[in-house]
């Protein structure tokens, strides 16, 4: 695996890891029990906590891609260990 293959797949898997740890620890103004102001979202989070999130997401990232790296590139799982792939009709 190349080092801009690596690169392009830790930025997709930290992109998909940050939509996963968004939704943690966010409270709106509601569950909060704060007053919404005129022309303010209700729904908007209180205290998003991004830089937990960010540090979150780049943690959870290091270890999927580490995952990803080793399968791909360690062949810790091939075609031969999926139980159906010997299975199939040869086309």
């Amino acid at each position: 695996m190349s080092t801009g293959s690596m690169i392009a797949i830790y930025f997709i898997t930290w992109w998909l890891c940050l939509f996963v740890t968004l939704p943690f620890g966010v409270r709106n103004a509601h569950e909060a029990g704060e007053t919404v102001g005129e022309g303010h979202e209700a729904g908007a989070p209180v205290a998003p906590m991004m830089w937990r999130k960010v540090l979150a997401t780049t943690l959870l990232s290091f270890v999927v891609f580490g995952i990803v790296y080793g399968i791909v590139v360690k062949h810790w799982i091939t075609f031969e260990d999926v139980p159906f792939i010997n299975t199939l009709p040869k086309v």
